[in-house]
């Protein structure tokens, strides 16, 4: 799905100096290539704050944290995403309210979003799924006239840019009151290892997140709240300091495979491909197509016999995962997430596809359909 070892030979240089320049100033945590790379990832995204920490799971909870919220208060995301999402609502006693997805982009549906707001909610977390950026605009309306926060979850679309009706431009995860991000090495934006970060323009909002990422700590020993101990070390901050120099051709490399795979399968009656929406720009962490009238897992066993790796994100439902059952939630409130669980496959998407891999991987897509 991806190729980590083709991408490394491409930066071979750059990243053993960049590597090695921290293992001889043994600045191994909070050294001078965390903070460079902080004030890198700034410029690029335009964004007033960013805080480094050790992995896109604890930017999320420790976003969570910042906001000050109180055990059993509502948080809205999307039921069709990876776990780690709803795992830190659990985890801080918040109380997880699920809701279904467009089937066109994947993202939060606006309209299950209106109808899940009560009282007690108290955050939304929109997560931009395979690399675009969900309907920030009419999210924010929302947040703004229910007074609730809007964390991003942008894991899967770092580089991705949103355009508002008046034709402001703002980068995925900077227009919420916080966004959150992972750097592990098949993201987009990756690493060595695990890391993460969170993004805010709110000065007073950093603040806290800058304190809550070193054991609650403003001044040394000195620990105003409960924190935790999550931190991005030196020899991942070099390796992403390279790799932020590369970040927009790695876009436009997954951007053109992906149109390949589009122009290819235009007229494959069982396949719809990828909505590339209006308002958003897509960076393809995944390349995620729906089958139409055939076994989709039949076909994933097709291109596995062909050496062709093909994934599904994401085949259980969270209100059907066993960690985080409800009673009184149903299939039947999520009819697009149910669907989609039956019928997505991920094609292998990354900036090392050359046409001779393009070529052999849609051929054999539609040898499967032409059987």
């Amino acid at each position: 799905m991806v190729d980590l070892v083709g991408q490394y030979e491409k930066i071979k240089p750059s990243v053993d100096e960049a590597i090695m320049g921290v293992m001889g100033s043994a600045a191994f945590i909070k050294g001078p290539e965390v903070k460079s790379f902080q004030e890198e990832l700034q410029a690029y995204l335009r964004v007033k704050h960013v805080i480094p920490c050790a992995n896109g799971t604890d930017a999320l909870q420790i976003a969570l944290m910042a906001l000050g919220l109180e055990p059993g208060d509502e948080v809205i995301t999307s039921n069709f995403t990876f776990a780690a999402t709803v795992e830190v609502i659990g985890l801080l006693r918040l109380t997880p309210v699920l809701i279904d997805v467009e089937r066109d982009t994947f993202n939060m549906d606006v309209e299950a979003l209106k109808k899940a707001i009560t009282p007690n909610t108290k955050a939304i977390i929109p997560v931009h799924i395979f690399g675009q950026c969900s309907n920030m605009e009419a999210i924010m309306q929302i947040a703004k006239e229910n007074n609730i926060a809007v964390i991003e979850d942008t894991a899967q679309s770092i580089g991705s840019k949103y355009t508002f009706a008046d034709g402001t431009v703002k980068s995925a995860g900077c227009i919420g009151d916080i966004g959150t991000t992972s750097f592990f090495p098949s993201k987009n934006l990756g690493c060595f290892g695990d890391g993460g970060a969170l993004f805010t323009n709110d000065s007073e909002l950093a603040a806290r997140l800058e304190a809550i990422v070193n054991h609650g700590m403003k001044a040394r020993y000195y620990h105003d709240e409960i924190g935790v101990n999550s931190r991005l070390d030196s020899i991942q901050a070099a390796v992403l300091r390279i790799k932020l120099r590369h970040l927009d051709s790695y876009v436009a490399a997954r951007q053109a495979a992906a149109k390949y795979y589009t122009d290819a399968f235009a007229d494959v009656d069982g396949l719809e491909t990828p909505l590339i929406s209006e308002k958003s720009t897509h960076v393809f962490h995944q390349y995620t197509l729906k089958t139409k009238g055939v076994d989709r897992n039949a076909l994933q066993t097709f291109l596995s016999e062909k050496k062709i790796p093909a994934m599904v994100y994401y085949p259980v439902a969270l209100h059907n995962q066993k960690a985080y059952k409800r009673d009184g939630v149903i299939d039947a409130d999520f009819p697009v997430t149910m669907d989609l669980c039956d019928c997505v496959i991920s094609l292998p998407m990354h900036t090392e596809l050359d046409n001779e891999q393009l070529e052999y991987i849609t051929n054999s897509v539609k040898e499967f359909f032409n059987k």
